[in-house]
């Protein structure tokens, strides 16, 4: 009789709790909120260059660079708040609004 590794009775009893396998685990990346972070990151980064401590010889490129990445952060976020709702609709089992 063989003795089966903890791994091995941890990913059978995985396996049949869950009754999903479409696939890989899910990473930080395929978060919606994963680049908008980052671009506000970004944001900041430009505007402490370019306004709190200016650095002379690359001021017009951080400060044309701040508004920028600013458009794209405010862009992205608005699109990663929305894609967050629809999912909680979806997961909610609500139908969703109709006009």
């Amino acid at each position: 009789m063989t003795r089966e590794s903890e791994d091995e009775i941890l990913r059978r009893e995985t396996r049949q709790t869950d009754g999903e396998d479409d696939g890989p685990p899910t990473t930080p990346f395929d978060n919606p909120l994963f680049l908008p972070i980052l671009l506000w990151l970004f944001t900041a980064w430009f505007c402490w260059d370019a306004w709190i401590e200016p650095m002379e010889e690359h001021l017009a490129f951080n400060r044309y660079g701040f508004f920028v990445v600013l458009v794209l952060a405010l862009y992205f976020t608005w699109r990663a708040i929305q894609e967050k709702r629809e999912d909680a609709e979806m997961t909610s089992g609500d139908p969703p609004d109709v006009p």
